[in-house]
């Protein structure tokens, strides 16, 4: 069974239609990429799966709860967790702070005022700072971080709650040759624990990472299956791939 599905997705923003009866399949403990030209409609997709967009047609269901009308918080609170292209961090507050935050969110406020949270996550914190590299600069402002750093914290908050999926958009733009490499490796470890979405332009990072790949081409799904059988598609090859 899929944990998330997305299925005849439709979303028109005045006389254009971005998704038109686009569809989504992931199955736990996978790496699945979304990929298509631009104006495909892959962010928009992405967007309705998240709750920023909601669909003016179609179904979005997270592990057979159907969440296609709820709002982002409570999509969070079912597990559903997102990154998006700009690293969204804290830059005034550390390293460590930034993930406690992460942890913090579904608190209540008695706990925060009284500390009892920042106690009680001090392990988990711990934990997530060696698990993504981010030890040595724990003590740093974010906002002093390079670029691929605050990616990886950003990823790093993005999985404190322990979400079921997990969404990245664009994970490695911007970013060298090493960091991408990086970043390949903790979404792998991510995916140990929960399926991940990616939405990328980079075909060799996705071919080489993904265990599946959607190629949607203006709105519509053209083709979905692993990557050898995607680089084997014609109709990925006439649509996608001599246009990029």
């Amino acid at each position: 069974m899929a944990i998330l599905e997305a299925t005849d997705v439709v979303k028109r923003f005045g006389p254009v239609t971005a998704l038109s009866g686009a569809g989504l399949e992931v199955e736990p403990a996978t790496i699945h990429g979304l990929i298509g030209p631009n104006g495909s409609g892959k962010s928009t997709l992405l967007h309705v799966v998240a709750g920023r967009t909601l669909p003016d047609r179609g179904r979005v269901l997270l592990d057979g709860a159907d969440i296609t009308k709820a709002r982002p918080a409570a999509r969070a609170q079912a597990g559903l967790s997102i990154k998006f292209q700009l690293a969204r961090v804290y830059h005034e507050q550390t390293v460590a702070e930034n993930l406690l935050l992460a942890l913090q969110v579904r608190e209540s406020i008695p706990s925060l005022v009284l500390s009892r949270s920042r106690r009680r996550h001090a392990p988990r914190v711990r934990a997530l700072l060696d698990d993504f590299g981010l030890a040595a600069v724990r003590d740093r402002r974010a906002g002093e971080l390079a670029h691929g750093e605050q990616q990886w914290l950003e990823i790093a908050m993005a999985m404190a709650t322990e979400p079921k999926v997990l969404l990245l958009d664009e994970p490695t733009g911007g970013m060298n040759r090493h960091e991408r490499l990086r970043t390949g490796e903790l979404i792998r470890q991510a995916a140990a624990t929960c399926a991940v979405v990616i939405v990328e332009h980079d075909l060799d990072f996705i071919r080489d990472l993904c265990d599946r790949i959607t190629v949607l081409h203006q709105g519509t799904r053209v083709a979905s299956g692993t990557p050898a059988e995607i680089e084997r598609d014609e109709r990925v090859a006439e649509v996608y791939l001599t246009r990029v």
